[in-house]
């Protein structure tokens, strides 16, 4: 039996990442990817924060599941979890609230969360209630090659793509390797060390885009340290295929006075980095020069 995706307000199936990218090439467009973390200030926030972010024009939504120990992340992200385990969120209540709301949403949403969190549910459940929600990509930074193996062949049968990472560090034969595995998209971390926000782009990134680029047609999506409508067109402008702002997104949502505030600024922040967005010029049609 074919697993059932939610329906969105045009009443088609919610696209998949890949899907989602090749519409944008079509186009000419980059990704604009928000990152925020469920149950920061609480759920139903979260819930207004994601239909929010689709009317700004958001192509994708990274949706971070909070955990304990956030090891990977900065302050910010460290403290959205701290705030939406204290108000008691937790993955059930997480995929009841995405049921709810991704039929209401017109681009795909990809949780990230870390491996321990996938072993307590158990890999083929956890799959399983993701598909159920219709939640259509995973990222999990920490699993290890054989892990993420794994992911993978449970992923496969609920038609989620995992998206892997890469940095300036990683060896370069190692990249090709995460490049040929991942789906969705390859996620280039911009710099070293964990989450948060920066006041520049390290410069490496145009050239990493490039190498990348090299061994792959899959699109390239930039994140870490992204906060700035600066930042978005920059790295557009280096040949990026998507850009993921992940703190800066966080801090305005979680830590403003109210969770009304908060809505007010996440929107028009995502608006600023929307219209930074340069659209790339596309080549011409032959068969309409002609014309």
């Amino acid at each position: 039996m074919e697993p059932s995706f939610p329906v969105n307000g045009t009443g088609f199936p919610a696209s998949s990442i890949s899907e989602t990218f090749t519409n944008l090439r079509k186009q000419g467009k980059v990704a604009l990817i928000p990152f925020v973390t469920a149950g920061d200030p609480d759920l139903s926030t979260t819930a207004e924060a994601l239909k929010v972010l689709d009317s700004c024009g958001s192509d994708i939504v990274e949706l971070g599941l909070p955990c304990s120990d956030p090891f990977l992340d900065g302050p910010v992200i460290q403290g959205a979890c701290t705030r939406a385990l204290a108000n008691g969120t937790n993955f059930e209540s997480i995929i009841s609230m995405l049921k709810e709301v991704i039929p209401q949403l017109s681009y795909p949403i990809a949780l990230f969360t870390y491996y321990k969190s996938i072993l307590e549910h158990g890999i083929s459940k956890f799959m399983a209630a993701l598909n159920d929600a219709g939640v259509r990509g995973l990222l999990v930074p920490d699993a290890l090659p054989h892990e993420t193996e794994a992911l993978k062949e449970e992923a496969a049968k609920n038609k989620i793509e995992i998206v892997l990472l890469t940095t300036p560090i990683t060896p370069k034969e190692e990249m090709k390797s995460i490049v040929e595995s991942a789906e969705g998209f390859v996620y280039l971390v911009s710099s070293v060390g964990v989450t948060g926000a920066r006041t520049s782009i390290n410069p490496d990134v145009q050239l990493l885009l490039q190498e990348i680029k090299e061994v792959t047609s899959k699109p390239v999506a930039v994140g870490f340290g992204i906060s700035t409508a600066e930042h978005v067109k920059q790295i557009a402008e280096w040949g990026a295929d998507g850009v993921i702002v992940g703190s800066a997104m966080v801090k305005r949502l979680g830590e403003s006075k109210s969770p009304e505030e908060g809505l007010k600024e996440l929107e028009t922040f995502a608006r600023s980095l929307k219209v930074a967005l340069p659209s790339k010029q596309l080549p011409k049609d032959p068969l309409l020069v002609l014309a």
